[in-house]
């Protein structure tokens, strides 16, 4: 029974906390919330971060958050200047915008004042 009990919190826990790139792309997706795709998921990273993130970084991430009911995806229409192929949209859910504040509010609590500014 003991295993059952924590099987169940690790995967509770696993499915509300975010590592640092899901954070990330979560931020992302809340801020550009019509149209994000993976190109312009990566370049707001890039950007944001000066990390270049390899795509399918990306797109296991997306899929893990997909799954974990943060964000929700969809198929454009074939377009003629990518030869045909449909661009993958995203966006975010209620339940990412949640997770996000969870994160931002974990992180808050260690980010005590005696802290801010000091030297390693």
């Amino acid at each position: 029974m003991s295993y059952i009990v924590d099987l169940i919190e690790r995967l509770l826990v696993t499915r509300e906390t975010l590592g640092n790139f899901e954070f990330q792309i979560l931020s992302v997706l809340l801020q550009q919330p019509q149209n994000a795709y993976g190109v312009i998921i990566r370049q707001q990273i890039k950007e944001r971060t000066n990390r270049d993130v390899s795509v399918g970084a990306l797109y296991t991430a997306l899929d893990r958050l997909e799954r974990k009911g943060f964000v929700s995806s969809w198929w454009g229409e074939p377009t003629a200047e990518r030869g045909g192929r449909r661009k993958r949209y995203y966006k975010i859910e209620a339940a990412g915008v949640e997770a996000i504040n969870r994160s931002r509010d974990t992180l808050a609590n260690f980010a005590t004042p005696a802290l801010v500014g000091a030297q390693p």
